[in-house]
């Protein structure tokens, strides 16, 4: 099954954890950037240099591993889609560095409930016609349900794979394709398509 890791930067700087990205790649699976620290939504971040310093930091600690879209996916604080989500700076980095950033739309909350959390993310897997699911390999015994999910969503008639829905992504290459409405703790530029 396809899948794509949007990883912490500075957690590939533990040779461990560097060598299953490697795997993952060699495997065929995705690697993305989701920022250096993970430390704040960067709606929140009041400096622009760090939001800089996170995208950018996290991709050279990537480096071959990155896909060619550089794809990146901003940190929600708790899964929120709201105006924390991105600042105007991270937006124009993203833009002018030719990114790729993606969303979600399916978080079951497996950091906050570790053994519960695969009911919710089958319902929200079949509520959306593409979900994006976003799932957390963490210290929590979280993954230790993964496959309980795969059979259960597969049994319900999921099909998995590495291509985003539209709707999730903001840019594409550099050039906004989504809706920044309510995303950014400033106005966005215009979209590419008008």
């Amino acid at each position: 099954m396809p899948a794509t890791f949007f990883v912490v930067g500075e957690r590939l700087a533990h040779s461990e954890c560097l060598a299953l990205a490697e795997r993952a790649v060699a495997e065929g699976h995705w690697i993305g950037n989701h920022t250096y620290t993970h430390s704040v939504p960067f709606g929140l971040a009041a400096d622009p240099a760090v939001v800089r310093d996170e995208i950018e930091q996290a991709q050279q600690v990537i480096g071959a591993l990155s896909r060619p879209d550089r794809l990146f996916r901003p940190f929600g604080g708790g899964g929120h889609l709201n105006r924390n989500l991105l600042s105007r700076a991270a937006v124009d980095h993203l833009l002018a560095g030719s990114y790729t950033c993606v969303t979600w739309n399916a978080v079951p909350g497996d950091w906050r409930d570790p053994s519960g959390w695969v009911g919710r993310a089958v319902e929200r897997c079949l509520a959306v016609e593409q979900a994006v699911l976003v799932l957390h390999d963490l210290a929590t015994g979280a993954m230790a349900h993964l496959e309980r999910f795969l059979l259960l969503a597969e049994a319900a008639g999921a099909q998995f794979t590495q291509i985003f829905p539209a709707s999730c992504v903001l840019i594409r290459g550099g050039a906004i394709v989504g809706d920044l409405d309510g995303l950014v703790t400033e106005t966005p530029r215009p979209r590419a398509d008008g």
